[in-house]
């Protein structure tokens, strides 16, 4: 086969032919290509589910309020899904295995940054840095991998590439629990060095270099900053709607800056001859409901994540440890079934796995909302675990494979960014949306508790001004025993009661997803409508 003109292009036996040279790469670069993807996918992977589960230690340590960890985790969120865009549309450009290492390096360098962080608001700057760093690795993954290996591969590569992320995962919340129980929080951060290093060496050692084959491409820059100011705005005013008053100026003027700025991104857009978002791609069917179906399904996905290790360390009373394998089973079973999943796709269509996978995780979602306090973990959250592994087992990898098969090759860049910046918008709004919930729910549970006991003015309002930080509240010294146990258990059921709403509510958007591939997924890989 002759070179054609094209960067990278995967031939009938499966080789890659590359530039500068027209030589074929060789067929065992494709074990490599994966180990490198893998592994860097991980890096950001891992980081969210490891501060997730550090969130406590933050909130006990640097005095933080639920508010002080939703930025933690919402600004590296938010740069991440702002500028995944532009780091898809950098690789095509430049290079995806360049941008791909730089992404790494900064990534990286940031870590450092927040394991050094000697307060939260300096914690919360090297996070928005560390989303810099993943926007620009992220897409790249899966863009080496769609130019790495033929059509026919693709869904297998894309299942192994789901399956083994989710297992390098796995380590990291358990890693990390123990990092937090026995040394410190800061040491979730410095576990990512070691691997990234490792990243580096297998990326520019085996991963050959592509780029789409299109001409002239540019950057859109004025998109990138006004999706990045709008949805900054409308965070900014969700997240401090919880401790600030619905007619602050300052928040009615972030949410007017963050609509505004998302209708003039969507105009420029429009009229755009190089897009950030390409708006005709949405014409594709497949690729529509895909990332439909992961708006609704990560949302869900998110929500569990940022409250699930809260419960669990803050109320039922579980080890840090403990906490980070809770969710061990969930990852077992995505790192088991997504390879077999991965070819769903080629033997069933895409619709019938992208419906059946998020129905079972809704069921799973619900049973999350069962539990009380106290009790095995067996019999309380193990079953909930379960089905949701087999739910997510069953949609992601389909999911995937769904969104890149809907394009083509020179587009996979920019696919893999749309698509992995709709799951960080889910994450984003989740965190704040689900926050609202949560801490209203939280407030009328506890009020109406407190108002049976005995309480002098002054300690209830010691009380009522630390509802902010939700199960992390601290009683008042001056309470008697009996009393501080009675508070205690009102904080703890009034979480439940906020968490069980939460999860119910994760379980409605999973199954808002199962609709929509119902009524909009086809079998038609690139059909347009």
């Amino acid at each position: 086969m002759k070179w054609n003109g094209s960067i990278t292009q995967p031939c009938d036996e499966g080789v890659i032919i590359c530039t500068p040279c027209v030589a074929p790469c060789p067929p065992q670069s494709g074990p490599w290509v994966l180990a490198a993807t893998i592994l860097g996918s991980s890096l950001a992977f891992i980081d969210g589910t490891v501060v997730n589960v550090g969130l406590p230690a933050l909130q006990a340590n640097l005095h933080a309020t639920v508010v002080d960890v939703q930025w933690v985790v919402e600004a590296y969120t938010l740069l991440l899904t702002a500028l995944l865009l532009v780091g898809g549309s950098l690789g095509d450009i430049y290079g995806r295995k360049r941008i791909y290492a730089a992404g790494v390096i900064v990534f990286a360098a940031a870590s450092t940054a927040c394991g050094l962080a000697p307060d939260v608001g300096q914690l919360i700057i090297a996070r928005a840095v560390q989303g810099i760093g993943a926007a620009l690795l992220v897409p790249g993954s899966l863009a080496i991998i769609s130019a790495s290996f033929a059509e026919r591969d693709r869904g297998r590569a894309i299942g192994t590439w789901s399956g083994f992320t989710a297992i390098t995962t796995a380590v990291g919340p358990v890693l990390g629990g123990w990092l937090i129980e026995h040394a410190s929080w800061r040491w979730i951060f410095f576990i990512n060095l070691p691997l990234a290093a490792v990243v580096l060496v297998l990326t520019f050692w085996r991963v050959p270099e592509s780029r789409s084959a299109q001409r002239g491409l540019r950057l859109d820059w004025l998109g990138a900053a006004l999706a990045t100011a709008g949805l900054g705005g409308i965070v900014y005013a969700l997240v401090e709607s919880s401790k600030r008053s619905g007619s602050d100026p300052a928040l009615i003027g972030a949410l007017l800056v963050g609509v505004s700025a998302l209708v003039s991104f969507l105009f420029v857009e429009v009229y755009s001859k190089a897009p950030l978002l390409p708006l005709r791609l949405f014409r594709l069917r497949n690729f529509s409901g895909a990332n439909l179906l992961t708006l609704f399904l990560y949302s869900a996905m998110s929500g569990l994540f940022f409250f699930f290790p809260l419960n669990l360390i803050q109320v039922q009373r579980y080890s840090a440890t403990a906490a980070g394998a809770a969710l061990l089973p969930f990852i077992l079973l995505m790192f088991l079934l997504s390879r077999w999943s991965g070819g769903l796709v080629d033997q069933y269509g895409a619709k019938r796995p992208l419906v059946f996978g998020p129905i079972v995780a809704a069921s799973g979602f619900a049973l999350f909302a069962v539990p009380s306090i106290g009790g095995s973990y067996w019999t309380t959250f193990f079953p909930a675990v379960v089905v949701l592994g087999l739910g997510m087992a069953t949609s992601v990898a389909p999911l995937t494979t769904t969104v890149m098969n809907s394009v083509e090759e020179e587009q996979a860049g920019i696919a893999s960014g749309i698509n992995n910046a709709v799951s960080r918008l889910a994450s984003v709004l989740a965190v704040a949306v689900l926050g609202i919930l949560m801490l209203g729910t939280f407030n009328r549970h506890f009020v109406d508790r407190i108002t049976a006991f005995d309480l002098s003015p002054e300690v209830r309002r010691k009380l009522e001004d630390q509802r902010i930080r939700l199960a992390a509240m601290e009683i008042p010294a001056e309470i008697d025993f009996e009393t501080k146990s009675k508070i205690k258990r009102s904080i703890d059921e009034s979480f439940v009661a906020g968490f069980r709403l939460v999860m119910l509510s994760a379980s409605g958007l999973a199954l808002g997803g199962a609709a929509c591939a119902w009524l909009i997924i086809s079998d038609k890989p690139k059909a347009l409508r």
